[in-house]
């Protein structure tokens, strides 16, 4: 028989949004009664999640560094023309850590796992089960909303963490490496040296479509890894993703796509970065937005959430503006020539773009000089890059 449950907070989706949200409300009011609900049966998925110490504010870092499963205090990059190592801290998070993290700062019952869920409303979760869950407040984060109201370019990979028989002798992260050939789109491979014996190795695109075939991804991280002179025991996991990039589009569409007047997390309300289609700082933001909130009801979230993203959306055209250039001014071929030329600048200023903290200062040295695309093109790409904001969601 279908059972109704309450609770003070219902959080829809157990991926890095969700789990992050969990973990701060938890830790900032360990006696709210949450309810986290997930249709798989684990907390984050497969996935590995990395970022500068520079994309976490110094009042945020108690959310993510219980987290951390790996870090570095400098990284690598590699281009045609340009190589350079950057002293800025980098680190990776493993999902089975945020499993684990969120699983022990909930008591039993409180994760929800393999349970569908048929929609939210402010107020109350609906199950495929016929189970009901009635909540002060409810925060949707289950991924996108319909990411066709936006105009979007893609970052798609495949990685594979290698178990190696030999060590392979890189003591830093090789953040991107577009040294390899420039196939569909802007291309390079992203390496993280988990231990002398272990490597983690993606094969990524800027590609103007979100398709790959696995296969051929597959081998040209076996041919990397050969060429590298890496000795490989076995392959110890594997994930795929694509990501989105942002170029426009219609924000308050979005908004209301997943799920009107409803509180929003991570990539459901719109907040991951423009250009690189990362999440985490977005959702430790929201994390530590929500957590320090005394008014918890659905209507107060909801317009806590939305007021964050709305307000990203607005601050971020210079990003948009950017990835027009990168994904209409420039062939897909050339598209390296872009990134090679941002990663001469100021290391402080990469650090703030990442973050999507960049100053008037920041954008204008981004901009500043002989443009490595056709000039005609880029003033296209710009013509086409302003904002889209209507009326707030009824």
């Amino acid at each position: 028989m279908p059972a109704l449950l309450s609770c003070d907070i219902a959080i829809v989706g157990a991926g890095l949004a969700g789990g992050l949200v969990t973990l701060a409300l938890k830790k900032k009011h360990p006696d709210l009664d949450i309810r986290l609900i997930e249709g798989s049966g684990g907390v984050g998925g497969n996935h590995l999640w990395s970022f500068f110490a520079s994309d976490v504010a110094d009042a945020d870092r108690w959310i993510v560094a219980p987290l951390i499963s790996y870090g570095w205090k400098s990284y690598d990059i590699a281009f045609p023309a340009h190589r350079r190592t950057l002293n800025a801290a980098y680190y990776s998070i493993e999902s089975e850590r945020l499993d684990a993290v969120v699983r022990a700062a909930l008591p039993e019952g409180a994760l929800m796992t393999r349970r569908k869920v048929l929609g939210a409303s402010p107020t109350a979760v609906v199950l495929a089960d016929g189970d009901r869950i009635q909540a002060r407040g409810v925060i949707d984060a289950r991924g996108p909303g319909d990411l066709g109201l936006l105009e979007l370019g893609w970052q798609k990979f495949l990685g594979r963490e290698f178990r190696l028989a030999e060590d392979h002798a890189a003591p830093n992260p090789m953040v991107m490496d577009a040294t390899v050939e420039q196939i569909d789109g802007y291309r390079f491979v992203y390496c993280l040296p988990f231990a002398a014996t272990r490597m983690f190795v993606e094969d990524t695109y800027y590609s103007d479509t979100p398709g790959f075939d696995r296969a051929v991804l597959s081998q040209r991280i076996d041919d990397y890894v050969g060429a590298r002179g890496w000795q490989v025991d076995h392959v110890a996991r594997e994930e795929a993703g694509v990501l989105p990039v942002a170029m426009g589009g219609d924000f308050e569409e979005y908004w209301r796509s997943g799920g009107n007047k409803v509180a929003k997390a991570g990539m459901r309300a719109g907040l991951f970065h423009p250009t690189t289609g990362y999440s985490l700082p977005d959702a430790v933001r929201t994390a530590s937005l929500i957590a320090r909130t005394t008014d918890l009801s659905g209507k107060a979230l909801h317009d806590l959430t939305y007021g964050l993203a709305r307000s990203t959306w607005r601050k971020r055209g210079f990003y948009r503006m950017l990835d027009k250039m990168l994904f209409k001014a420039a062939e897909p071929a050339e598209r390296y020539r872009i990134l090679e030329r941002f990663y001469r600048l100021d290391p402080r200023l990469i650090g703030r773009f990442y973050a999507g903290r960049s100053t008037i200062a920041d954008k204008a040295r981004v901009l500043m000089g002989k443009p490595p695309v056709p000039v005609g093109r880029a003033l296209e790409a710009i013509a086409g890059a302003r904002p889209t904001l209507h009326r707030n969601p009824t």
